[in-house]
């Protein structure tokens, strides 16, 4: 499905990591070989984001062949000094994504932003910019590189394939609490998961309010944005505030 907020583009990247949250603290990393929404997420939001609007990933189109190669990596241990680890990417990766916005309905006070012509459009030109910040495919050390793109056009590797790809339980992502739809969500930090498939190279993401595995993390608080009290100045006073 197309919206009339639809943005299409296409990321490539030399390397990618796309792994769950828990291997994160430290250790061996391995790749999921599909990114994740989160991190199809993090793309849009380096590219164009304001508090006003949530992306909404709709489907992506994996473009090359699903390869993977492992690296002896030294990573910085806690304690100090570094540890020896083997961390697993996918590599030579690009996709096609699609994806739509939607007004934060958490944030009233952002109200008077809501203007889909406005964000429609700058997000277009920073597509065609390479995005607002830099692009990672998953991990900071995973360099990625945005272009428009025709979501279905030009060959994809995985075009003739037959039948369906399940990946099994798989993370899909993180709401937080600005970002809360559903009632028992509210005020929480709460990880999500799913079973994603693909079909002839692509994946239809289901919304994050769809997903039925979730587990809350934590108690969390919307964060302030366009508060009376949000002016950039808090943190000086007298003197200190006037030379700013």
């Amino acid at each position: 499905m197309k919206y009339r907020n639809t943005v299409e583009f296409q990321v490539e990247g030399r390397l990618a990591l796309f792994s769950d949250p828990v291997t994160r603290v430290g250790g061996e990393k391995c790749s999921y070989h599909v990114p994740t929404y989160e991190a199809l997420k993090g793309i849009l939001q380096s590219i164009y984001w304001k508090p006003t609007i949530i992306w909404v990933i709709d489907s992506v189109r994996v473009m090359n062949p699903i390869q993977t190669e492992t690296k002896g990596i030294r990573p910085i241990n806690y304690n100090g000094g570094n540890d020896l680890a083997y961390y697993t990417y996918l590599k030579d990766v690009s996709y096609q994504v699609r994806a739509h916005f939607e007004w934060n309905e958490n944030r009233t006070k952002l109200s008077e932003d809501r203007n889909e012509n406005k964000h429609h459009n700058i997000a277009k030109r920073m597509i065609e910019r390479g995005g607002r910040r830099d692009i990672f495919l998953g991990t900071r050390e995973c360099q990625g590189y945005v272009t428009p793109c025709e979501f279905g056009k030009e060959e994809g590797y995985y075009d003739s394939q037959e039948g369906e790809i399940a990946y099994g339980f798989m993370y899909h992502g993180i709401t937080y609490a600005d970002e809360a739809v559903l009632p028992e969500d509210l005020g929480m930090m709460t990880v999500r998961f799913w079973y994603p498939v693909m079909t002839k190279g692509i994946i239809e993401y289901i919304r994050p309010e769809e997903c039925r595995k979730k587990r809350h993390i934590r108690e969390m608080t919307i964060k302030p944005f366009g508060e009376d009290n949000f002016t950039g100045l808090q943190e000086f006073d007298g003197e200190e505030a006037e030379r700013v």
